[in-house]
């Protein structure tokens, strides 16, 4: 057991540490789903499997509590994989190596899952605790959240009885969450051939790196910059002046977090070797003062290569290079009914070469208003078609609207001003939450969404702050007794 069993409540540190010794990530959360099944068994717990994996585990009512309504808890099993370059670690198989970090739990150079990991932890905790007062409670764990929110898009049929959802995915104590916004993701492919590379070129590598990164709903209004979009600025000007010819480009992983590191393989003529390096260090000096103060460890890098065999064709180069310095990225408009919120927003996410001779661009667009995420959808697409890719667009999700006057709000917050004597912050949130689709399938449902404080989510800085827990876990306790 990992040190961190040793905090409290420790019922849900304990959850949480088991929890991280399972493999999850999106789309292979084949152990963890074993691992919720074989739990339920183990602890003579109700439970109900979909087709898509999702699992429900019910709990019956403390005694005199049998007719409150059903409480649903709700979290989402998969994790965001992420890892720094210089870490060996394989997700599909090795446990999360977490360490307490002053008034942090972090993981040893990848993301550390308490995203939603934590949330999982309170619901299993909830399902073992005997001396808790509360009605009917069922615990929901959804796959695939990350990647495509595939639970709750194919939730199963009678899956949920309750009436009021509690969604312990929030990463802000303090604050309860009664809306989110929805998305959209965008992917260009450029089909492309290679030419042989000029004899009389010298080629170099590019490499951006220890940018902060982060999730590209909850951070995308906190100045994080971009590391596809900083390499595509060096090579746009490298074409201008220098004849620079693009081999390689890879930057970015998942679609839902700001992109960390970058790098380009290419080449410019011999002649311009020298004039090129000057230029080059002028760049990085630049970025180095733009990005001072919101990227205090931004690092760039060029490094001389051994001549290469192919670059890539002129067009799809001159396609590829203008439209992702081109292609807007980060906060679109901020809200005017929530002062504030994020309103829309689009995050460069990935740029990746790929079998077939395709370069794939994926981009992720959010917005509160359905209108306007349509629209920044348009923008992206123009971009990508003027440049000459073919684009295509994932299924999207809705947004939640929210509903101040929610009986469960009401109990949610007079239950935190009694534990804490402050009033909690009600807001709305950028990043999308699974709420928006379980009300097309319950469209009765009432649902309020917090948790304890992380920060860094989906890069390897995340962290969750120890002393947000015990109140995370006590307003959990505290709306179950009182709703």
């Amino acid at each position: 057991m990992s040190e961190i069993t040793s905090l409290q409540p420790r019922l849900v540190w304990e959850q949480f540490d088991a929890i991280t010794r399972v493999p999850r990530p999106s789309k292979k959360e084949g152990k963890i789903i074993d691992y919720l099944v074989d739990f339920a068994k183990k602890h003579n717990i109700e439970y109900k499997k979909d087709a898509i994996g999702n699992v429900v585990m019910r709990k019956p009512a403390s005694e005199g509590y049998e007719h409150r309504p059903t409480v649903i808890l709700q979290s989402h099993m998969d994790m965001v994989c992420e890892k720094n370059s210089d870490v060996e670690f394989d997700f599909e198989n090795d446990p999360i190596r977490t360490r307490i970090d002053g008034e942090w739990v972090r993981a040893e150079g990848t993301t550390l899952g308490a995203d939603c990991g934590i949330g999982m932890a309170a619901a299993l905790a909830v399902m073992l605790d005997t001396d808790l007062k509360h009605g009917p409670v069922e615990a929901l764990f959804t796959v695939d959240e990350e990647t495509g929110l595939t639970g709750a898009f194919e939730l199963g049929e009678g899956m949920l009885t309750g009436k009021y959802l509690l969604n312990l995915d929030s990463e802000d104590e303090g604050e309860i969450f009664i809306g989110c916004a929805g998305g959209i993701d965008t992917i260009a492919t450029f089909h492309y051939t290679m030419e042989a590379a000029p004899k009389d070129y010298v080629f170099f590598r590019v490499d951006v790196s220890d940018l902060q990164g982060g999730h590209s709903g909850d951070d995308i209004n906190k100045g994080r910059v971009n590391s596809n979009k900083t390499i595509a600025r060096l090579l746009w000007d490298g074409m201008q002046s220098f004849e620079l010819k693009l081999s390689y480009f890879s930057g970015g992983n998942l679609r839902n977090a700001i992109p960390r590191e970058a790098y380009a393989i290419f080449g410019v003529p011999m002649r311009y070797k020298n004039d090129f390096i000057k230029r080059y260090n002028l760049f990085a000096a630049d970025m180095q003062a733009e990005f001072h103060f919101r990227e205090p460890n931004f690092k760039i890098t060029l490094n001389e290569m051994p001549q290469v065999d192919e670059v890539l064709d002129a067009k799809t180069q001159h396609g590829l290079i203008y439209s992702l310095v081109g292609v807007p990225n980060g906060v679109i408009a901020m809200s005017f009914a929530v002062p504030g919120l994020v309103e829309t927003s689009t995050n460069l996410a990935s740029v990746k070469f790929e079998d077939g001779n395709r370069i794939v661009v994926t981009s992720s667009q959010r917005s509160s208003v359905e209108s306007a995420k349509t629209y920044v959808m348009q923008m992206v697409e123009s971009v990508f078609v003027l440049a000459g890719a073919d684009v295509a667009h994932s299924d999207g999700y809705p947004g939640w609207t929210p509903n101040p006057e929610s009986k469960l709000l009401e109990v949610s917050v007079d239950a935190y001003k009694r534990l804490f004597a402050v009033d909690p912050k009600v807001k709305a949130i950028h990043a999308g939450l699974e709420c928006g689709l379980f009300l097309v399938k319950y469209p009765e449902l009432e649902m309020v969404s917090f948790g304890p404080t992380l920060r860094g989510v989906h890069s390897p800085d995340e962290r969750l702050e120890i002393a947000t827990v015990p109140k995370f876990w006590d307003l959990l306790v505290e709306i179950l007794k009182t709703i």
